[in-house]
């Protein structure tokens, strides 16, 4: 005899939609609403209208009462006191006639008039790759048959960033073709749109953009070719020295390389702009922050009336119709539910987050403050792997700009001295990435002298190391790369 924790599919798929991301709950309800029968999308209606038009602070007063009613529930998925519980003896009739007054208790939500949204010919599209647009100027181009073949190979083996990803021995051995004819082809490739294209190295890729300059065009290839090195440590002063050229002329040269397209290939990348729609919106309504979840685009839920008709008007079915129906129903309901608590749930994180970070809101990153998933997982009586779940890949629009939930939790940076608070390390970098915005050009501050500076001027103590850390996690260089010599 032994005792083992047995976790039903119920609460697997309401522990799973906690995670889903709102794109991916989306997809899933409309592939459950596709499987099951028993489930409908309600229609539109006055009421839904009259929903949308309620104001903020009548919905704030309406969170207050739903959050005083949820505080002590036993059945929310990852709390501490209780489990979400399949019924064993469950009553469809009763179910049928008192699941809208039931279920549809709502948290504050916010949705976008169906007028307010894009045309559906406006969201369709689909980018133009780097390869479809080279191959399209290879065969409009006065290239012979057996040097299309091989321009083809050529760009098919062109990367993301614009750059050739094989060497020319390696292309000529696939193709079965000699070295000097692959050399031959891909120096015509070179000469497509865009600039720079099909480079094997970055001071390639400058000189292939350099060549379609008019005035100084020789200068310039000489400077990308021979003093690269030189220009990334913005030593103006060595270049003109050794090239024996003025050093407003250098400055003006390396302004113009600086200004060139280093991934020719970037503007065709498939990977277009990220657009985020955010879970939950956070409003200011005089002192206070108020929490409105985002439903706009969610599919809202029913039960069909007619399968509701077949089993509490007792018509007569078939045991395994009746069997079937139930299953269905019994499904579609913890579906139903399982969303209401993942939104109750969502809720809730964000307003104990919103709690902890309210000086954040007031005065922006550097008042963030030092927080983990046990101090929100105390806060509303959850463990913490289910605030981690609830955090993933949410986001909260707030007056300070869109943010990933998880953005608010930061590990603890001490103060300079015992009496100091701790630091959140998200406001360290915060600082870091100012300060280096205000510094000297000339004398840039190396990572000891941002330590020093953080300590004297913020009270904050934190290790040269971590600074480098934070420094490239910025994706800001060291300070001999960002020195401005005259």
């Amino acid at each position: 005899m032994a005792q083992q924790l047995v976790v039903t599919p119920q609460l697997q798929q309401a522990i799973k939609l906690l995670q889903l991301s709102r794109l991916e709950l989306t997809q899933l309800i409309q592939k459950e609403l596709t499987e099951n029968p028993v489930l409908e999308e309600e229609d539109e209606d006055d009421d839904a209208t009259l929903a949308m038009a309620t104001s903020a602070g009548e919905q704030h007063e309406q969170a207050k009462v739903e959050d005083k009613g949820h505080d002590h529930a036993g059945d929310e998925v990852g709390s501490k006191d209780g489990q979400m519980k399949e019924p064993t003896d469950f009553d469809w009739e009763d179910y049928l006639n008192k699941y809208n007054a039931a279920e549809e208790k709502t948290l504050p939500t916010v949705s976008e008039a169906p007028e307010d949204l894009p045309t559906y010919e406006n969201t369709l599209t689909r980018a133009e790759s780097l390869q479809s647009h080279l191959l399209w100027q290879l065969h409009l181009s006065n290239f012979s048959d057996e040097e299309i073949e091989l321009g083809e190979d050529i760009i098919w083996n062109i990367n993301d960033d614009g750059y050739l990803a094989a060497s020319v021995e390696e292309i000529a051995a696939s193709t079965g073709h000699s070295p000097e004819a692959v050399e031959h082809v891909l120096r015509r490739v070179q000469e497509l749109d865009p600039p720079g294209i099909a480079a094997r190295d970055l001071k390639e890729c400058l000189i292939l953009q350099a060549r379609h300059l008019g005035e100084d065009r020789e200068l310039i290839i000489k400077v990308i070719d021979q003093h690269l090195g030189d220009l990334e440590k913005h030593n103006y002063s060595q270049i003109a020295k050794k090239m024996d050229v003025p050093l407003d002329k250098i400055k003006e040269i390396s302004h113009v390389i600086i200004n060139m397209e280093p991934k020719p290939g970037r503007s065709y990348s498939a990977e277009g702009a990220q657009y985020i729609t955010p879970d939950v919106y956070v409003h200011k309504l005089g002192d206070e922050h108020i929490v409105v979840l985002n439903e706009d685009g969610l599919p809202k839920l029913q039960i069909s009336n007619f399968y509701r008709r077949m089993l509490s008007k007792g018509e007569t079915v078939g045991t395994q119709t009746r069997e079937y129906i139930q299953n269905k129903l019994k499904s579609a309901m913890w579906l139903i539910k399982s969303i209401h608590q993942r939104q109750r749930t969502l809720y809730k994180v964000t307003k104990s987050i919103i709690r902890h970070q309210k000086e954040f809101l007031e005065k922006g990153a550097n008042a963030l403050k030092p927080m983990v998933l046990k101090d929100v997982a105390d806060d509303i009586g959850m463990h913490e792997s289910t605030i981690s779940r609830v955090t993933t890949n949410k986001y909260v629009h707030t007056p300070r700009g869109i943010f990933e939930l998880k953005y608010f939790f930061n590990s603890k940076i001490g103060g300079a001295t015992p009496g100091e608070d701790s630091v959140a390390s998200e406001a360290v970098k915060n600082r870091i990435q100012k300060l280096i915005a205000s510094e000297d050009i000339k004398n840039p501050y190396s990572d000891q002298d941002l330590v020093n500076i953080l300590k004297s001027q913020f009270k904050i103590d934190v290790a040269r190391r971590t600074v480098a850390k934070y420094r490239e996690m910025l994706k800001i260089p060291t300070s001999s790369r960002r020195r401005r010599r005259d």
